[in-house]
C-alpha cells in the first residue's frame, strides 16, 4: 500500500497531539481541550491506539516515556517495561533445542508494563484520573469505529497470527481481519479497559485480569505467575543526553536503545553533515556508517542495567564516539562491524503531546511483534506482547534470559531542548529503524533547518543488521544509490512503508511565542492535531 501524502505543518498554541492514527490523536486532543495535561492526552491516545491499532500496542505491552515539566524545567524518564518471570531460564529452552525464543510462544511473554506506566504518569503529571483518560478508548471499543486503509492492510497481514490460538477471534471480525471502512468493535477489550478505568493499575496486576493472564500463559507452556504480575513496578530514571551542535538530545537509559541515538549523533558530530547536500551520497554514506556503529554497539551491550558489562556513560561519551568514528572512511563502507545481536521486526506506536503550558510527553507503547505473541487472553481482548523474544539464549551474551531480568528494548521516545527550554518532542517507530530514524530526522532538523513536517517527509535509509543491507526509498535519486553501491554499501530499493522506514511524529515549540508546530508521518495514517 502506497502513501504519498503531501502535508503542511500543523500549528497551534493551546495544545497539540501527534500520533499514528487520527482517532487516537483526537482522543488525546479531547483531554487537552477539557483541561488535561500533555500526560493526560498521551495516555488517552495510547489507550485509544490499543483499540484502533491493536496489532501495534496495548495493555499487554510495555511503555517508555519522557516528560518535560515546564515548571521544573527538567526532563523525567519513565521505564514501565516488565521483567521475565521468576521461573524463566535460558537453559530450559536450550535443553528443548531452542536457539532463540519464538516470538509467537508463551516463553516470549514478560510482565506487561503498560498499565503501570499509564498510572505512574497520571499520578505524577496528570490533572485527570484513569476513568477520564480511558473514556475515549472505551467508547471506540464498545460502540465501534471505522477501520482505516493502513490499519486494515496491517491487520490483514497479521490475522494468521491471531488464528493460531483460541482467544484471537476477539480481535477479528467474523473470523477475519476487518476491511477498510468496516466498523470494528472489541467489547471484551472495552470491559478490560473499564475495569482498569475504575480500579487503576491494581485492577490489572492484582485482580482477576492478572489471574487470567497468568493462567493462560501457563496453559500455553509459559512461566508467568500472579506473583510475577503483583511484584511488577515501573521506575522513574535519570534520563541520558548528549549535546548535538548546541541542542540537548534526551533519551531514556537502558534497558532501551536510547544510547544508540546518542552514540550515533556523537559520531556524526565529527563530520560537517550540514555542508553536504541533504540527499547526497556523502550525507547518506556518513549517516549510514554512524548508524551501523551505533546499532551494533547498542544491540550487543544494552540489557537490564543491572547486567550491563559496559557503562552507559562510556557508551554515550564524546571520547568513545571519537574512537568509533575512526572506523569510518569517506570513500568506502566498512567491510564489517563486529558485535551485535539479531533484531526482530515489530510494531509500535509513538505519541507526542504538548500542552498550552509548555509541558510535553513523548511516549512509546508497544506489543513488539504483530499482536505481540498472537496470544489473546480469552475474555479480555488483551494481546500479550512478545518482548521476551529479544532475550538471547547464549549464556555468554549480556542480554541472556534470566529470572526477573529486564530485556533489551527498542522503544525510545525523544525530547530535545535548547538553552534550557523545550524545543522538540519526537519519535520514530519501527524496531531496528527507531534509532537510525531519529538520527536522520534530527539531522534533517538541526543540520539542514527543516521544519517538523519537512524532516518527516524527507526520504530515509534503513540499515538492516541481520541482512547486512541498506534499504533506500525510491525517492532517493538513482545516482546517489549507485554511488553508495560503489562505496561498498549493499543497497536495496524498497517501497516506502512505515514498517520498514519507520513512522515518526514531531512537535516543535517556540519558547518565545508558545507556537506549536507539528508534523506527522506521511507513510501511514498519522496526523497532528492542535487547538
Amino acid at each position: 500500500m502506497k502513501f504519498d501524502s503531501r502535508r503542511s505543518n500543523v500549528r497551534a498554541r493551546n495544545g497539540m497531539v501527534a500520533t499514528s492514527q487520527p482517532l487516537a490523536a483526537v482522543a488525546g486532543l479531547r483531554l487537552l481541550m477539557n483541561g488535561g495535561t500533555a500526560v493526560d492526552a498521551a495516555v488517552a491516545a495510547a489507550a485509544a491506539l490499543n483499540v484502533v491499532e491493536p496489532f501495534s500496542t496495548g495493555v499487554g505491552g510495555d511503555v517508555f516515556a519522557l516528560v518535560w515539566s515546564a515548571r521544573a524545567g527538567k526532563v523525567y524518564a519513565l521505564n514501565a517495561s516488565g521483567r521475565a518471570a521468576a521461573a524463566a531460564g535460558a537453559e530450559s529452552l536450550r535443553s528443548q533445542g531452542y536457539g532463540s525464543i519464538p516470538d509467537n510462544s508463551a516463553y516470549a511473554v514478560t510482565v506487561p508494563g503498560a498499565v503501570s506506566g499509564w498510572q505512574a504518569l497520571l499520578d505524577r503529571f496528570g490533572n485527570m484520573g484513569m476513568a477520564d483518560v480511558l473514556r475515549p478508548a472505551i467508547e471506540y471499543a464498545e460502540a465501534g469505529y471505522p477501520v482505516s486503509e493502513m490499519v486494515a492492510f496491517q491487520w490483514a497481514g497479521a490475522a494468521a497470527r491471531l488464528k493460531q490460538h483460541y482467544g484471537g477471534e476477539e480481535l477479528l471480525l467474523r473470523g477475519n481481519a476487518p476491511r477498510a471502512g468496516e466498523v470494528m468493535t472489541i467489547r471484551t477489550l472495552a470491559d478490560t479497559l473499564r475495569t482498569i478505568a475504575y480500579g487503576g493499575a491494581d485492577a490489572f496486576y492484582r485482580g482477576q485480569i492478572a489471574e487470567r493472564i497468568a493462567a493462560f500463559v501457563q496453559e500455553r507452556g509459559g512461566w508467568l505467575t500472579t506473583e510475577d504480575m503483583a511484584e511488577h513496578a515501573p521506575s522513574w530514571e535519570e534520563p541520558i543526553s548528549t549535546n548535538y551542535r548546541g541542542v540537548d538530545i534526551w533519551q531514556c537509559p537502558p534497558n532501551n536503545q536510547g544510547v544508540n541515538v546518542l552514540l550515533g549523533l556523537n559520531i556524526a558530530e565529527g563530520f560537517d553533515i550540514g555542508a553536504m547536500d541533504a540527499q547526497s551520497a556523502d550525507r547518506h554514506h556518513h549517516l549510514i556508517e554512524c548508524a551501523r556503529l551505533a546499532l551494533t554497539d547498542g544491540m550487543y551491550h544494552v540489557t537490564d542495567p543491572a547486567h550491563m558489562r559496559m557503562d552507559t556513560g562510556r557508551l554515550i561519551s564524546k571520547s568513545y564516539a571519537a574512537a568509533r568514528r575512526r572506523f569510518i572512511r569517506d570513500g568506502h563502507a566498512m567491510d564489517n562491524v563486529p558485535r551485535g545481536v539479531k533484531p526482530e521486526d515489530g510494531d509500535t506506536v509513538y505519541i507526542t503531546c504538548v500542552d498550552g503550558e509548555g509541558n510535553a510527553c513523548s511516549l512509546i507503547n508497544s506489543v513488539f511483534s504483530d499482536f505481540g505473541t498472537g496470544l489473546v487472553v480469552p475474555g479480555t481482548g488483551i494481546a500479550l506482547h512478545s518482548r521476551g523474544a529479544s532475550f538471547s539464549l547464549d549464556p555468554s551474551h549480556p542480554n541472556v534470559l534470566a529470572p526477573k531480568k529486564l530485556p533489551f528494548h527498542t522503544l525510545i521516545p525523544g525530547i530535545a531542548t535548547r538553552n534550557g527550554e523545550l524545543w522538540l518532542s519526537y519519535g520514530v517507530m519501527g524496531t531496528v529503524q527507531q534509532a537510525q530514524g531519529q538520527i536522520q530526522v534530527m539531522s534533517n532538523i538541526i543540520d539542514f533547518g527543516m521544519s517538523p513536517q519537512e524532516a518527516l517527509d524527507a526520504p530515509r535509509f534503513s540499515y538492516r543488521p541481520l541482512e547486512g543491507e541498506v534499504g533506500l526509498e525510491p525517492r532517493i535519486p538513482d545516482d546517489v544509490a549507485e554511488e553508495l553501491k560503489r562505496r561498498g554499501h549493499r543497497i536495496v530499493i524498497t517501497e516506502s512503508h512505515p514498517l520498514y522506514f519507520g513512522g515518526g511524529q514531531v512537535i516543535a515549540r517556540d519558547a518565545e511565542t508558545g507556537v506549536l508546530t507539528g508534523g506527522s508521518e506521511p507513510r501511514n495514517d498519522g496526523c497532528a492535531v492542535g487547538w
